[in-house]
């Protein structure tokens, strides 16, 4: 099934919509949800996007996530079990393949937790870097229209020198 690339010109809603389902997600997830945190392009001023708000959701031990899954289908999540990222749970909102929201769980120990958190925040504070990150997604949008997972794969040696600069900071 063609996954298609789709970047939207960044909407300041994205903030507000993120406040909207965190007050959402917190009333319903037990206690052991540590913290709830707008990750990926959505949050970041200005960041073109494909239109998903990626929400992270940390906790002590990843097995906790187990007990996410009934309140959050009661808000509309799905949780979609991916083997092929053990340090992570995966909940989506919206029609299938076409997800408006996108929740990830992580213990709040993780390199995975860690490193959202690092990015976002280096782009947020490093405008030039969001600059042509966001000149990379169009770019790569662009070409790998009908291809998601290259485009993702071409975004990573990217990601991964913003990653480093972030550590040096």
């Amino acid at each position: 099934m063609v996954q298609e690339v789709v970047i939207e010109a960044y909407n300041s809603d994205w903030i507000q919509e993120f406040e909207s389902e965190k007050k959402k997600i917190s009333r319903v997830l037990p206690s052991n949800a540590i913290q709830i945190e707008h990750i990926g392009s959505t949050s970041i001023m200005g960041m073109p996007s494909k239109p998903i708000l990626d929400i992270a959701v940390s906790v002590n031990n990843l097995d906790d996530a187990d007990m996410f899954i009934e309140p959050l289908s009661a808000i509309g999540y799905e949780y979609v079990p991916k083997l092929e990222f053990p340090n992570r749970r995966f909940f989506r909102k919206g029609e299938r393949k076409k997800g408006t929201h996108h929740l990830h769980v992580y213990e709040q120990s993780s390199d995975e937790w860690r490193n959202n958190l690092l990015f976002r925040n280096y782009l947020r504070s490093h405008p030039e870097q969001a600059a042509a990150y966001a000149e990379l997604k169009k770019h790569l949008a662009s070409i790998y229209v009908e291809d998601r997972a290259t485009y993702t794969q071409m975004k990573a040696p990217f990601i991964q020198s913003m990653m480093e600069l972030a550590q040096k900071v």
